[in-house]
């Protein structure tokens, strides 16, 4: 199985860290390529993480409430 790092996006250029305001999956979900992940906050807006690659979500690194620079990694997606 491959692992997957996702990071944390950069949306803007002037964006330098963003929080994870809330999961949108928990961790054994199975994920499809493109589907959101998670809310963030960034700069008075809120964006979403979307997944990298159909998998499993095998780990959140970064807890809901949490402010992290962007690039980031936030979770792994293990691709069958």
């Amino acid at each position: 199985m491959a692992r997957i790092t996702v990071l944390l996006p950069q949306w803007g250029m002037g964006m330098s860290e963003g929080t994870i305001v809330k999961w949108l999956k928990a961790v054994g979900d199975s994920v499809a390529e493109d589907e959101p992940l998670a809310e963030v906050e960034s700069e008075k807006t809120v964006e979403v993480i979307e997944a990298p690659a159909a998998g499993t979500l095998s780990g959140i690194l970064v807890e809901a409430g949490t402010v992290v620079p962007v690039r980031t990694p936030v979770a792994i997606i293990e691709k069958a």
